[in-house]
């Protein structure tokens, strides 16, 4: 049986061909991942190690770099990382070298005055130079160090970009005034944030700490321990140097910090080769459909063979093992391509990473033991299992069977059963999800859950009763525009519900959970949409690119521009009302009129100007508050007082829970934290209107300008990102569905030889034998596609109802041009995937397939 087993293997090698690229696939992405990950982590952690080779311990002052509590804790008269600290520390027995290290934000212009690489990847920090005036942490490759206010020093990737030359006037901005600045020389260092495309600028000490952090204070001290000395030695001696208070000093030995970025490093590379592997499991999943669909009907035209085996003496058991042997070697021999296949995808991941992201970490690949392991057993258990149920068929075919030809009919008894099982599994998912929605809140978020997977699985169980009615639907339009190759088609395809149905659900899961995404993400994107720009009646929004502060010189420059009516800072605060604290938006009351546009469902802002608060509806409904209800404020410096509700607004994500005057805010708290300006023009957007306000600014590179749309493009890009990184992420799963229709077609040509002969011997020449494969193959790619769209749109739509509590005004919305493309491509994949299986049955011979047994 063994030999058996193996002969057939090599009797049907070009009918096996596909299953055995399915199972691949799945493997080599699998593979791919886990190389791809292990390699990217490896170079990551040796790469951000780099960062800590001269560091035994750090001190680390998390007050600085916050300029607003670095103040307070000066005025207070509160100790910091100064020098005096600094001079105690490099003075102990076990330390070597001690440094203070000054960093924070930084952004740099480019020539045209643009800012330079990402907000978020820029920073500045300290030249320290020793007593030969180097700094060995930033060597000097043209020019010099900064020694003097307004002298920088960038990093050689940051002067390309921005095509600076030593000696030039750079312009760069932190979180204070913009600084002209001479070029004084050009470094290079192995930072990893510098080498993955951040910019770095230095200045002198001073310069550093003024703009920076706070004159005469230090972000961190860096201790290099003297040989012989125990990191966790100097650490102990460190710490009663460093002035007592509560949790705003850290004091970490080098290897701390090492062992903390690696877990970081390790926590994100998870999660990566997590959604990788979610996704290769789709396309195994997927491969599922088309292993076991070809199984069935190998064994379906095996019939006489294995009736023949039975009638001399094989058992049950022998015939199903068989079956069982050949799906190993398959699995086997695939998982083994896939390993190698995934090896090449994980190098080349690697490659596109780094194209895509300028100076990203590298280092040779990473194979473990693991991903070779999961990849052989991965592939070789799909393939086993997924041809268990065929080669249980296979031993229930009977030794009688020997004397007859053809297919062994699935018995009604089966089919109601199925249908049965199918029933109850779509109705319960079905009801399951629908509960989950009708929650409105993530707690129904594991129903959805649960009910999508059963759905999912009994809709695949009924594919074969839904598929005669959908697809009788489209024969009237077939026969009438194909004639007899579009009824034949039409027939072909619902004569083997159970082929089709498998045939189908390959393409319905991909289908599926594409226009799912599409749905959620048109859906979040339209209320995000919504609940940022409807009520931004202002022309322009004037932030940071950082997200930090803006200054507060920023809105009072902004006023005095030409061509501005109206403006206002937005502020924020947190100040406890009633028994819990809140954050607060303030809008200057005189404009709040001409830059906000609020729907209140009581009251209305009117108050504002009179020292009135404004609550959403979320907060009225909690708290029972209705216009002219009181609040209780406790300010800042501990004294108490009441609000009068004037309005209750329907929830805006613009703005806090609650608004207030600017003018009231300044009353107890007369530096709040300016986080946007609103702009309404005399003659609304214009060109010369955004240049000037840019202007106002002193053309800060970091700050932005933005009109609404601006703002709806900054949100659409982020979401359009995420999709297509899905979108090519599913077109594994696809393509291993377009080779499962082109093996049910070659496969059923070879099972249909003699009817094809047939329809060619009465006069069906070879166009129309084509034709009709090729319209069969369209038909069912469709028919699955249309499958998926539905089950797509009630799945995001579900899931839609789990997110409202925490998107407001979120509706489902359908792009239905998008899903018609879907149900275009996937007739275009038919089409596609049915060239060759047409193109054979063309060219098959009449009276050979005539003859055909």
């Amino acid at each position: 049986m063994y030999r058996t087993a193996l002969r057939n293997v090599l009797a049907h090698k070009g009918r096996l061909l596909m299953t055995a690229l399915a199972v691949m696939l799945g493997t080599a992405f699998v593979a791919g991942t886990m190389v791809f990950s292990d390699t990217f982590g490896k170079a990551m952690s040796n790469s951000y190690a780099k960062s800590f080779s001269d560091i035994s311990v750090r001190v680390t002052d998390s007050a600085a770099g916050n300029e607003a509590r670095a103040r307070e804790k000066s005025e207070r008269g509160t100790a910091a990382l100064t020098d005096a600290t600094l001079q105690q520390i490099a003075a102990l027995p076990g330390a070597a070298a001690a440094r203070g290290v000054v960093d924070g934000f930084t952004g740099v212009a480019d020539k045209k005055g643009n800012l330079i690489g990402q907000a978020w990847n820029a920073s500045g920090a300290n030249y320290a130079p020793g007593a030969d005036g180097k700094d060995s942490r930033y060597p000097i490759a043209e020019g010099r160090g900064p020694k003097a206010a307004k002298e920088v020093a960038l990093d050689r990737g940051t002067a390309d970009k921005g095509g600076y030359k030593v000696g030039d006037t750079v312009r760069v901005a932190t979180n204070g005034p913009v600084v002209d600045a001479t070029l004084t020389g050009i470094f290079t260092t192995d930072d990893p944030q510098v080498v993955s495309g951040g910019t770095l600028t230095l200045f002198d000490r001073a310069t550093a700490q003024q703009l920076l952090v706070t004159p005469g204070q230090y972000s961190s001290i860096v201790v290099t321990a003297k040989p012989g000395t125990a990191e966790t030695a100097l650490v102990d001696a460190v710490r009663p140097t460093i002035p007592a208070d509560g949790d705003r000093f850290r004091v970490e030995t080098g290897q701390e910090l090492k062992d903390e970025q690696a877990k970081m490093i390790a926590s994100g590379t998870d999660g990566m080769k997590t959604m990788l592997l979610v996704f290769a499991a789709i396309s195994l999943f997927v491969g599922i459909f088309i292993i076991a669909n070809t199984f069935t009907m190998l064994i379906a035209q095996r019939t006489k063979e294995l009736a023949l085996l039975r009638a001399v003496g094989a058992s049950r058991r022998q015939v199903t093992r068989s079956v069982l042997v050949e799906a190993l070697v398959i699995g086997a021999v695939s998982s083994v391509a896939g390993l190698v296949a995934g090896i090449g995808i994980g190098a080349g991941m690697q490659v596109l990473i780094g194209a895509i992201g300028t100076g990203m970490p590298s280092g040779p690949l990473v194979i473990a033991p693991l991903t070779i392991a999961v990849a052989l057993l991965v592939g070789v258990l799909v393939t086993v299992l997924s041809a268990l149920l065929p080669a249980v068929r296979a031993a229930r075919i009977a030794p009688v069977a020997a004397m007859s030809s053809g297919d062994q009919p699935s018995t009604q008894k089966s089919l109601v059963i199925r249908n049965a099982i199918g029933s109850v599994l779509a109705g319960g998912g079905l009801a399951l999800v629908a509960y989950g929605a009708s929650t409105g809140n993530d707690s129904g978020r594991v129903p959805v859950g649960v009910g999508a997977a059963l759905a999912l699985i009994g809709v695949f169980v009924l594919l074969p009763l839904l598929s005669r009615p959908v697809i009788a639907l489209v024969g009237p339009v077939l026969g009438k525009l194909f004639g007899t190759p579009g009824k034949l088609a039409r027939q072909n395809a619902v004569r083997n519900p159970r082929r089709t149905a498998a045939t189908a659900a390959a393409l319905t899961i991909g289908l599926t959970l594409v226009s799912a995404l599409t749905v959620l993400g048109a859906s979040v994107g339209g209320a995000v949409d919504k609940a940022v720009t409807s009520a931004m009646k202002a022309d322009y929004n004037v932030a940071m690119a950082n997200g930090m502060a803006l200054s507060p010189q920023v809105p009072a420059e902004i006023a005095k521009t030409s061509g501005v009516t109206a403006s206002s800072a937005l502020t924020a605060v947190y100040w406890q009302l009633d028994d819990r604290t809140r954050a607060i938006t303030g809008i200057d009351a005189g404009s709040a009129d001409q830059l906000l546009s609020l729907t209140f469902t009581a009251g209305s802002g009117a108050g504002l100007g009179k020292g009135e608060i404004l609550v959403d509806s979320d907060v009225a409904k909690s708290k029972a508050l209705v216009p002219g209800s009181s609040v209780a404020v406790t300010w800042p410096d501990d004294t108490k007082g009441t609000y009068k509700v004037g309005g209750v607004f329907e929830k805006n994500e613009m703005l806090s829970p609650v608004v207030l005057d600017n003018a009231e805010i300044a009353k107890h708290d007369p530096d709040p934290y300016i986080t946007d300006v609103l702009v309404k023009g005399a003659g609304g957007e214009s060109g010369s209107l955004k240049q000037a306000l840019k202007d106002s600014t002193g053309s800060n590179p970091v700050i932005e300008v933005k009109t609404k749309q601006d703002v709806r493009d900054q949100f659409s890009q982020i979401i359009t990102f995420a999709l297509n990184m899905m979108y090519g992420l599913l077109a594994m799963s696809v393509i291993v569905a377009i080779l499962g229709v082109i093996n049910t077609l070659a496969m059923s040509v070879f099972e249909r030889k003699r009817e094809i002969g047939m329809l060619r011997a009465i006069g069906l020449d070879r166009t129309g034998i084509k034709r009709m494969v090729r319209l069969e193959s369209v038909v069912i790619s469709v028919f699955g596609a249309l499958v998926g769209v539905l089950l797509g749109c009630f799945m995001a739509w579900a899931v839609n109802g789990t997110l409202k509590s925490n998107i407001a005004g979120l509706t489902t919305v359908v792009p239905y041009d998008r899903m018609a493309l879907f149900l275009a491509l996937a007739g275009l994949v038919g089409l596609v995937a049915a060239f060759w299986p047409a193109r054979r049955a063309s060219k098959l011979d009449i009276l050979d397939s005539i003859k055909t047994d």
